[in-house]
């Protein structure tokens, strides 16, 4: 996209605060839009003032987005359910930095609550456990968890109430991060997600109360799963899951892909030459599509995908940049009837997620 689109698409934020109201469905519509803008050809000069500005502007940007960073999650993960009010990781733990991965592993599996500081590059292989109470966080702008990958409780040891942030994960040798076996209340935020082998995040197998965050997904295929399988139906009225703010950048397909989970609740985040395809709702997940910005996505959103059966999918208020036309069915049910949140014009979009998403910016 030329750079006076995207000035013009830099237009002054709307932001619509949504209050909790009762549990009534959305309709689904099925909508396409394109923003397109011209100018006429500036002087040198004026060319680099433009340049200048904008750098100075974005740089504002990114200083005002790094100091707004989140401290507790929005969405799901910020909902008082099954026991749980919130997500609030190892806080109140004894704090330990970590530095290899035979201390990530024990520490990760302790009970009680810890706080765990990764510092600098980890090698790993496998997947190392995380049980209940752990907030992982990485130091600076250079922590990395790479070879392996965190699996998120176990069929013995439950993962509830985990806070993973700050960390870049790369070669993983199964998924890079795993939300499994009926964990719930996980916030994953600010993280940066590449090459894996499998899934580079999959929530699965009853999890729920999930918030995904602020991160960003690249050099990798099967990004995001939501649901086992199609035939895994213990998952039904569970995968509540909520990404807001995430960057998928050239990655290929699912974000997410989701199957029974109802509602998952995707919005403002940005797509970016996504060659197979956005998000895909199967199995009668029930998915909400608002206030993202789509660019270079032939195929948006999907409503049923290869073998799996159709879901529901409601898209509204999104832009579609050099896209497609997305899919929707059916009705689902209002996020805010479970947590408020605030939407940001999904015009400013590319300009927040660039500066906010990944690592180094907390």
């Amino acid at each position: 996209m030329s750079a006076p689109a995207r000035s013009s698409l830099r237009s002054a934020t709307i932001t619509a605060a949504l209050l909790i109201t009762a549990l009534t469905p959305i309709h689904a519509t099925t909508s396409a839009s394109a923003a397109y803008a011209s100018s006429a050809v500036a002087t040198d000069a004026a060319v680099q003032s433009q340049h200048r500005h904008r750098h100075q502007h974005q740089h504002r940007q990114h200083r005002s987005r790094v100091a707004a960073a989140e401290m507790t999650p929005i969405g799901f993960a910020s909902v008082n359910a099954l026991g749980q009010n919130g997500t609030t990781g190892g806080a109140g733990g004894t704090e330990v930095t970590i530095t290899t991965g035979a201390q990530l592993e024990d520490y990760a599996g302790r009970a009680g609550a810890f706080i765990l500081r990764i510092s600098g590059r980890i090698e790993i292989s496998d997947m190392i456990t995380v049980v209940a109470n752990k907030t992982i966080i990485g130091i600076g702008s250079t922590a990395e968890i790479t070879g392996g990958g965190l699996q998120l409780g176990s069929t013995t040891r439950p993962g509830n109430n985990l806070i993973i942030r700050n960390i870049k994960f790369t070669n993983a040798d199964d998924d890079s991060i795993s939300v499994t076996n009926k964990a719930h209340h996980v916030w994953i935020d600010h993280n940066d997600l590449s090459n894996g082998y499998d899934g580079l995040l999959d929530i699965k197998r009853e999890s729920n109360y999930v918030t995904v965050s602020w991160n960003k997904f690249h050099n990798h295929s099967k990004t995001t799963l939501v649901g086992h399988s199609d035939t895994y139906t213990a998952d039904i009225g569970k995968l509540k899951v909520t990404y807001h703010h995430n960057f998928f950048d050239g990655t290929d397909q699912r974000h997410p892909r989701a199957r029974f989970g109802d509602p998952v609740h995707v919005f403002n985040n940005y797509y970016r030459n996504n060659s197979m395809y956005g998000i895909a709702s199967t199995q009668n997940a029930g998915v909400l599509v608002e206030g993202n910005y789509f660019e270079n996505v032939a195929h948006p959103t999907h409503v049923g995908y290869a073998e799996s059966d159709p879901g529901r999918l409601v898209e509204r208020n999104n832009l579609y940049i050099n896209s497609g036309a997305p899919e929707s069915s059916g009705t689902v049910a209002e996020p805010s009837t479970y947590y408020p949140y605030t939407l940001d014009a999904p015009s400013t979009v590319p300009a927040k997620v660039q500066a906010g998403a990944g690592v180094g910016k907390l």
